[in-house]
């Protein structure tokens, strides 16, 4: 988002739960569009709310899974917010080969990538759209 979109937004990332760094894959097929994701950490709902970051102050939550779907809708059952579940391939366990695994998370990328643009427009002038 930040490199589509740059300040434009406020854009927080959390998961169900925090159990590991990002994935090798996901970094080496952002690095291919200029996105750097090897200092970036997932986190969990919890912690989010934990640092600072009341779920009521956003106004969309985008879920990637059915289970993040399930967890932002029980958390913000009381606030007015939109949910919305993009579902897009989980590239976690396709592939024997590297190169069919790179394959494999590269077409997940893409798809968030279709996804963000065909909901929020064409990346902001001088972001690279990759």
């Amino acid at each position: 988002m930040k490199k589509f979109y740059g300040q434009r937004a406020y854009v927080q990332s959390a998961g169900v739960r925090n159990d590991m760094e990002v994935d090798g894959f996901s970094v080496a097929v952002c690095q291919e569009l200029g996105i750097e994701l090897s200092r970036h950490r997932s986190r969990s709902f919890e912690e989010m709310q934990e640092w600072g970051d009341d779920l009521s102050q956003f106004d969309l939550i985008i879920a990637l899974s059915p289970a993040s779907q399930r967890m932002a809708l029980e958390l913000t059952r009381h606030f007015h917010l939109d949910i919305e579940y993009w579902p897009v391939l989980d590239p976690t366990g396709l592939g024997e080969s590297r190169e069919h695994k790179l394959s494999a998370y590269r077409q997940a990328r893409d798809q968030i990538r279709e996804r963000m643009i065909g909901r929020f427009g064409a990346p902001t002038e001088g972001a690279a759209a990759g």
